[in-house]
């Protein structure tokens, strides 16, 4: 029986190495490990292939400012689906009147989806994920977070949540651009640096 490589595979399958590395390591995807590397068996590919027509997936991303718009396309690539359609918003993830975040909400509700793919929990939303997870649950939804960063120490969670409401804030009062809103969140930086 013929075994593919991670990179071959994950262009057969049409999503990202990372994904279906992490897949792999959930065993949600059968491998067989060589050294460091894996395989993947013919079979499995196939198997995989086949049911992946099934899902409806909607890829959604986020960055704070115009100046990140470079990291929506990293994100969208790093999350490689077959996908219903692709979200994308330029604004704090403190900010719930996003376009593309209530775009996602109608396709939840719609049953249009069945899965929701993010790099990171707060790309989705700042605070308050469980509470979204439970709701798009409720929908027969599932929402995978393909970097989970979960594991982060709650002190460095808190310091993460602080910088981001600065960083917010003082985009609002100065100017996302703003040297100023710049300048107060290196200062906020430094100091948050030691915990």
């Amino acid at each position: 029986m013929r075994h593919y490589r991670t990179g071959k595979a994950s262009q057969l399958l049409d999503i990202s190495k990372p994904t279906l590395i992490r897949k792999i390591k959930s065993g949600e995807i059968k491998a067989y490990r060589v050294g460091r590397e894996y395989r993947i068996p013919e079979s499995e590919i196939k198997r995989l292939f086949e049911g992946k027509t099934l899902d409806k997936v909607v890829i959604y991303a986020r960055v704070s400012s115009r100046d990140q718009k470079e990291d929506l396309e990293r994100q969208v690539k790093y999350l490689g689906y077959q996908v219903v359609k692709i979200l994308t918003d330029i604004l704090s993830g403190l900010n719930g009147n996003r376009r593309g975040l209530k775009q996602l909400f109608k396709l939840v509700e719609g049953g249009e989806v069945g899965k929701v793919a993010i790099t990171y929990r707060d790309r989705l939303t700042r605070f308050g994920f469980k509470y979204l997870e439970q709701y798009f649950n409720s929908h027969g939804v599932e929402i995978e977070v393909i970097f989970d960063d979960e594991e982060k120490a709650p002190e460095k969670e808190l310091v993460g949540d602080l910088l981001a409401i600065v960083t917010s804030f003082a985009g609002k009062l100065y100017g996302m651009q703003s040297h100023k809103k710049k300048r107060l969140v290196e200062v906020v930086k430094n100091a948050l640096r030691d915990y």
